[in-house]
């Protein structure tokens, strides 16, 4: 983790400047230049737990869910898996606020505390007698909320960070949140060995087994976490050239400090780049929940080979972003963030091109559970990414496979042939992290260096009303209408955006290039 930020660390403290000129005046001492990234690097970490948090229980809770409370039906599952989300968007903007006129310890402890306590809560769902599933929904809505400190972390580093080391910066951050993604899994696979049943430690009414182990283990990160915020973490703050700057959370700044400029941020920019950063994470939070559905009724694969196949891809993905992430740093050098994530949002329209049905091969027809009378109907977003949840345990026969005829557009729709569907997820693999790293860079350099807290905060508002909205249009559009209306629609929606972006391509340059005081980047 510390290796991630070396190539930013080597950057020269003051670029360019020459002695004697007027930026000279005020270098960065050794001292000051270690706890900045000392700072840094313990907010990569706090970024990576942040993302473990929600992933190293997420194959687990529908099986979790059904064993303590048998009420619990697949559209519950639904908003358990979205309170996560509607927790962080809830989360952000106050943490951000909060970061603004506070040292930033504060939020992100208090954070952090709410994350602990809330994977303590959902190690103790089974023990109320009745509405378990209701603990469960406000257990994981909270750990969404203590997630909502990515905004403070994120400002924190675009505030801690030259122009120079701000995308290598704001890369390195995504990578360590990818990797949380991917390891996250990993954890829980490894917990699986303990059982359903595991231990039971009957003084404190402690379960320790495959659903618990997990966020004990994510509790005991958050606390050795709280720690190192509280004992290493220092208040930083440097312009757009590498000099340290007042701030008003800066606990205790010099009077030899320089002033943060007060000039107006360009709004247009900022409404942009906000509008941009939606569609990037609505799109690829589509895409994770149409991959398992898609794949059964494309190739006809089982439950067990659906969660195996796409369990490989998903992680092959995770994989591919966070090599994208160590390499987009230096061709950013080359040709500027925004030509980078035009070229991302090109990548990805041409990726769900490629998923477009051609041909005259149909997938197989799934006949065994027609009934007489039967109509088609609208499956529940919950019933669409249940299979990524149900343990293969449950049902030792599978059940048919093939794509269901309640769904009218398979008698009549190709299939989608699966080297098509593969280089589609390579491409979407490639122009996904591009956009995501490049659209966390030009934001955090056109607001500048003032605190950055509250528009961090709407940013990840907005990732975190994508992730809610992605799912839910997808899964509508591809049960009643098929995959060849559903890619169309995604399609549009990225051209529009491919648009938009050219409108005010211009626009999205740095604080310190709009206002004269720095050289504009490539592009």
């Amino acid at each position: 983790m510390a290796g991630l930020g070396v190539q930013a660390e080597q950057e020269p403290l003051l670029g360019d400047r020459t002695p004697g000129s007027r930026e000279w005046d005020i270098i960065e001492t050794e001292e000051h230049y270690k706890s900045r990234w000392r700072s840094i690097r313990i907010l990569y970490l706090t970024m990576f737990l942040s993302s473990v948090g929600f992933s190293i229980v997420i194959m687990s809770i529908w099986p979790y869910l059904q064993k303590i409370d048998r009420t619990a039906d697949t559209s519950f599952l639904g908003w358990v898996i979205a309170s996560f989300s509607l927790g962080q968007m809830v989360a952000s903007p106050i943490f951000g606020l909060w970061s603004n006129y506070r040292p930033r310890k504060e939020p992100l402890i208090v954070s952090i505390f709410i994350s602990v306590a809330a994977n303590c809560l959902y190690a103790y769902v089974h023990v109320p007698a009745s509405h378990n599933k209701y603990y469960m929904l406000v257990a994981r809505g909270l750990v969404g909320f203590g997630a909502g400190n990515v905004a403070v972390i994120r400002s924190y580093i675009a505030g801690a960070t030259s122009l120079q080391e701000r995308t290598s910066s704001m890369a390195n951050t995504s990578a360590c949140q990818a990797l949380g993604f991917i390891l996250g899994p990993v954890f829980q696979t490894c917990f699986a060995l303990i059982g359903e049943k595991g231990v039971t430690w009957e003084t404190i009414q402690l379960q320790i087994n495959m659903y618990t182990a997990p966020v004990l283990l994510g509790a005991f990160l958050g606390v050795l976490n709280i720690i190192l915020i509280l004992f290493i973490l220092r208040e930083h703050r440097v312009d757009d050239s590498g000099r340290q700057c007042k701030s008003i959370n800066f606990e205790e700044a010099s009077t030899d400090d320089i002033q943060i400029p007060q000039r107006n941020i360009d709004q247009v920019a900022v409404v942009t780049t906000n509008v941009l950063f939606f569609v990037v994470l609505f799109i690829f939070a589509l895409f994770e929940t149409i991959l398992t559905p898609l794949t059964m009724d494309m190739y006809a694969w089982t439950r067990e080979q659906a969660v195996l196949y796409d369990g490989i891809i998903l992680a092959a993905l995770g994989i591919e972003a966070v090599i994208i992430f160590m390499g987009i740093k230096s061709l950013a050098k080359k040709i500027g963030e925004r030509a980078i994530l035009l070229g991302g949002l090109v990548i990805i329209w041409i990726g769900f091109f490629i998923l477009l049905p051609w041909g005259n091969q149909f997938p197989k027809i799934q006949w065994e559970d027609l009934h007489n009378h039967s109509i088609p109907n609208t499956t529940t977003f919950g019933e669409i990414i249940i299979t990524l949840w149900r343990s293969p345990r449950e049902d030792q026969s599978e059940g048919p496979t093939g794509c269901p005829v309640e769904q009218t557009w398979c008698l009549y729709t190709p299939m989608i042939h699966l080297a098509q569907f593969l280089t589609s997820v390579v491409l979407i693999g490639i122009g996904y992290p591009s956009c995501n790293v490049m659209s966390y860079t030009l934001y955090s350099k056109i607001l500048g260096p003032k605190p950055q807290g509250v528009y961090m905060g709407w940013l990840t508002a907005s990732g975190s009303a994508a992730r809610i909205l992605g799912p839910v249009f997808i899964s509508q559009v591809y049960t009643s209408w098929g995959p060849r209306w559903a890619f169309s629609l995604v399609c549009g929606i990225v051209v529009l955006t491919i648009t938009l972006l050219g409108v005010v391509y211009r626009r999205l340059v740095a604080f310190s290039v709009r206002h004269g005081r720095s050289q504009e980047e490539p592009s």
